[in-house]
């Protein structure tokens, strides 16, 4: 079983970015998104007309998916009854049903579970919102990723506007929206983990956030 570095942090974070190039920097490192198994799964229910808000019809379907992972190009990725989803998961349809499906109970034990058989797959970076407090607890790389409210705005809008004209007050509706979900989730929270390493990014750049990860796990990994 491979080191495992957590990387969690609300929505417009960084998180993603951040683990990436961590990942990248160090020796057979994979980088891993969390929410994107949540997405497999929302787009498997949309695939079978599985109701998304029926929570006892997808644990269900839980039980039937034949759920694979595989390492390519530096990350972990996954398949679904022998599909791999791809681009399929961030479709708009997905994006509308993955917050209700992600809330699941059940969801969320299969989800935990899947993510702790990718260690098997050696060294992991792994970005979400649980992965320090639920998914890897006992790991001593845990690191929580924030920055205000304004920047976290200002970034997801720069982020959106690239692909479509959008506002950044619906932005900001939309982001604070879900940082009231994860943050109320009776489930794992959203929440710094127990010995977690806070990077307040709000006035850094990447290569400094990347720069401070490596720093404090270089003599371990």
């Amino acid at each position: 079983m491979g080191k495992v570095i957590a990387i969690d942090g609300p929505a417009a974070s960084g998180k993603s970015t951040v683990a990436k190039r961590v990942a990248a920097a160090l020796d057979d490192a994979l980088y891993v998104d969390s929410g994107a198994v949540y997405r497999g799964i929302t787009w498997a229910a949309l695939e079978r007309g599985v109701d998304v808000h029926d929570a006892d019809a997808v644990e269900a379907m839980l039980g039937e998916l034949d759920v694979r992972f595989f390492s390519r190009d530096g990350a972990a990725g996954f398949s679904i009854d022998g599909i791999e989803p791809g681009t399929a998961i961030r479709t708009q349809a997905v994006n509308n049903a993955v917050s209700p499906v992600a809330v699941i109970p059940a969801v969320r034990v299969q989800v935990v579970k899947w993510l702790r058989e990718m260690a098997s797959l050696g060294t992991l970076v792994m970005e979400g919102r649980d992965i320090g407090t639920a998914v890897f607890p006992n790991t001593p790389h845990k690191f929580y990723l924030d920055a205000s409210a304004e920047e976290r705005i200002r970034r997801r809008h720069r982020e959106m506007a690239a692909d479509s004209a959008i506002d950044e007050d619906e932005v900001g509706t939309s982001l604070r929206r879900r940082d009231k979900i994860d943050s109320s989730r009776k489930m794992d929270p959203l929440q710094v983990a127990p010995g977690a390493t806070r990077i307040d990014s709000t006035a850094m750049g990447i290569d400094d956030v990347v720069n401070t990860i490596l720093s404090a796990v270089s003599e371990d990994v």
